[in-house]
């Protein structure tokens, strides 16, 4: 299949019970959307499809949680996500729900297409834990406990994400509820489970060496080493694969449409990829198309992108249901990203840890190109073969040094040299061998760009793009026109330059449009060249390899437009007072951290160790302070059968006359001790925050004074 007819791409229908953040963009959709954008380029029919997850435990739990409909949850992030996309350049053909009709209709006649074969699913009564709390059965990713295997103590009922495990929840050491915390029960139901198992052996072959039915499908070598890795960790792992329940007990998805499947409802990792497939249909319904050309044509090809988290799905239990089913093309490759972290740590909603897509549009809407400087910026650190870490001072970095300092300053300096010295209207070029070189070095660097792109390097792609604007800057620089220019304006040189240039600027303005849509249609309507459409990439190539102009001479071009902003800039500092704002949202966040650290609990004592305290109920009835000490208050307290001396280091926070009839708690039986010459005849009880500062653990008002505490 070096050539298909036709792509469908996916990238993974994001969960609808939250906002994404800036990891998930580079993780599953920035990526993909590169991707089709550079086959769309190449005048290939291809369909980018995508739309919210809707269903499942989380769902419910939220909207319980906030005391709406499940509903109201998924419209309102569904809404939000896919607008969020669409302002970011994230180009889907079609950004569907697994809650709309045609969905429901898609998985359930998937499901009973398997389900009538007979022989694919099998039916189990087996207990699983209930949580009573929340009086419902538990999704295996609502179970936390202790894996079996390695000991992590954060182990997910279905998957143990520090050794990569599969694991069922009933094999959990001291399983406990996420919702609750509680400990859960376990009761009786019946599912249907999918025999994973029995598939398992093609799966190795089609995963180790690329061969379906016994033909050469794709070459593994194209794989990801991650993806092939984790995929073999499965198959290879203790006791292969396993039949996998595909149902779940809630009333919330899309029901199971045979008889004793009431009450129940597909499991979400079943239904979720089948959106896929009706997304397709959606989109072919909506267009005139035939969806099974994209679905189940050998001329076809199939690709998923995803994050690492999702790979077992893409890679194992979706291409195992599209074979049982009997009719689909398997993915031809899977090229799942890792995982990106944020200044050095995980993202962190509940801890305002990273930033949300919408948040980033919203927070640097005056930002010049904020949604290019974001896509580039992540570009640049996309993990793709391992974790990365999104940095605020790099992104400064990215965009001043190279979006600024060299796409952008090169297509400027063009377009400002053009207009000053012939009012925008390209020269024509006579003699033009002096640039041979520069072209052939310029060829050299498209063939760069492409085999970086269709083996989905995508940082090593936009970097040969910045390659290509620096030999540009490096060529004009050379050249320096602008000094030849004030003793012969007329100089043939200069307009051989600057013709020369323009070629450059215009292949610029098609390379981009992958990594850069907003960027590319702001260099086109400088050169006033129409916009960009599907096979212009295959079109400039061969005017580029040729040397068939792309600005033609005597085309007129516009006044500059300004492509991005420094951040770094004397002048104007809104933009790097944008970043320092972040940078300070992050530090208070590190600052709040470290101040909620409490020192650890003491060595444990034995119960006959408390009993040897008698602490009891006073209040104090005379205070001064003590000399020479600024620490140090003398307390005369009251304990109800007897006055007492207490000498206490709460000087700092509290003023004598402050604190007279404030009830406390006394240590009473600690051994008397001289302090600044004074007899100390117990201790007070305090408590004492983060700052040091201290405040008095009292009895609730009422109490008597000399009772005991226990």
């Amino acid at each position: 299949m070096n050539d298909p007819k036709r792509y469908l791409i996916t990238s993974a229908l994001p969960y609808a019970n939250g906002a994404l953040h800036l990891g998930h963009l580079a993780g599953a959709y920035l990526p993909a959307d590169i991707y089709v954008r550079y086959l769309r380029l190449l005048g290939k029919d291809v369909v980018f499809v995508c739309g919210s997850d809707e269903h499942g435990a989380a769902i419910t739990i939220r909207a319980k949680k906030e005391g709406v409909s499940p509903k109201d949850i998924i419209d309102k992030y569904h809404e939000l996500n896919k607008s969020s996309f669409e302002r970011l350049g994230v180009s889907f053909d079609i950004y569907h729900r697994t809650s709309a009709a045609l969905h429901h209709e898609t998985a359930q006649e998937f499901f009973k297409n398997l389900y009538d074969k007979g022989g694919e699913f099998e039916e189990k009564t087996s207990e699983q834990y209930y949580d009573e709390g929340f009086d419902q059965f538990l999704a295996d990713r609502y179970i936390v406990g202790t894996c079996p295997k390695c000991s992590h103590e954060e182990a997910y009922g279905d998957q143990c994400e520090n050794c990569g495990s599969t694991l069922s929840p009933t094999e959990l050491i001291n399983p406990k509820s996420t919702l609750s915390g509680n400990v859960p029960v376990l009761r009786k139901t019946k599912h249907w489970f999918f025999k994973l198992d029995k598939h398992e052996a093609w799966l190795r072959d089609w995963i180790k060496d690329g061969i379906l039915d016994g033909a050469k499908h794709h070459d593994p070598k194209d794989w990801k080493k991650h993806v092939i890795g984790q995929c073999l960790s499965w198959l290879d792992g203790e006791g292969g694969l396993q039949p996998r329940s595909i149902t779940r007990d809630l009333s919330w998805g899309i029901p199971v449409p045979v008889e004793g499947g009431e009450g129940k409802v597909l499991y979400v990792w079943f239904d979720a990829p089948i959106g896929y497939i009706s997304a397709t249909k959606q989109w072919a319904k909506d267009n005139g198309k035939n969806w099974e050309d994209y679905w189940k044509s050998e001329d076809s090809q199939l690709l998923h992108f995803i994050g690492k988290d999702n790979i077992v799905f893409h890679c194992i239990v979706f291409p195992s249901m599209l074979k049982a089913h009997g009719d689909y093309q398997l993915p031809t490759n899977v090229p799942a990203n890792q995982f990106l972290n944020f200044e050095g740590r995980k993202f962190s909603k509940s801890k305002g840890w990273g930033i949300e897509q919408h948040q980033y549009l919203e927070e640097f809407k005056d930002f010049p190109n904020k949604e290019d400087a974001l896509r580039y910026a992540l570009i640049r650190n996309m993990p793709e073969s391992k974790d990365s870490d999104f940095r605020w001072d790099e992104f400064t970095d990215f965009h001043d040094n190279e979006l600024v300092a060299n796409l952008g300053n090169f297509i400027n300096r063009v377009v400002v040299l053009m207009n000053k010295y012939y009012e925008g209207k390209v020269p024509v070029a006579v003699e033009n061998n002096a640039f041979a070189k520069e072209r052939a070095k310029i060829q050299t660097l498209l063939a760069d760009y492409q085999n970086e792109l269709e083996h989905f390097n995508f940082r090593k792609a936009v970097l040969t793009l910045m390659s290509i604007s620096s030999e540009g800057n490096l060529y004009l620089q050379d050249v320096s026109p602008w000094k030849l220019w004030k003793t012969e304006p007329e100089s043939q040189i200069v307009k051989n330059c600057l013709h020369n240039c323009l070629q450059i600027v215009g292949l610029l303005s098609v390379l981009t449009k992958p990594f850069l849509p907003f960027t590319a249609e702001k260099i086109r309507k400088t050169l006033q060249l129409p916009a960009i459409k599907n096979g212009d990439l295959k079109t400039i190539l061969g005017q580029w390899e040729t040397g068939v102009e792309i600005v033609p001479a005597e085309h007129q071009i516009s006044e500059p437009a300004l492509l991005f902003a420094k951040i770094n800039d004397r002048k104007d500092t809104s933009r790097l007072a944008l970043i320092n704002a972040q940078k300070e949202q992050l530090a208070a966040i590190l600052e709040a951290d470290k101040a909620s650290e409490r020192e650890p609990v003491k060595p444990t004592i034995e119960f006959d160790d408390f009993t040897k305290l008698d602490i009891r109920t006073g209040t104090i009835i005379a205070a001064e302070k003590v000399a020479k000490a600024n620490k140090l208050l003398q307390l005369k307290v009251d304990l109800g059968f007897e006055e007492r001396t207490v000498v206490s280091g709460i000087a700092k926070f509290y003023k004598p006359e402050d604190i007279i009839g404030q009830q406390v708690l006394v240590l009473a039986n600690l051994a008397p001790r001289k302090l600044r010459g004074i007899l100390s005849e117990g201790m007070i009880l305090m408590a004492e925050d983060e700052t040091g500062k201290l405040c008095f653990v009292s009895p609730e008002k009422g109490w008597g004074n000399g009772f005991g505490v226990s």
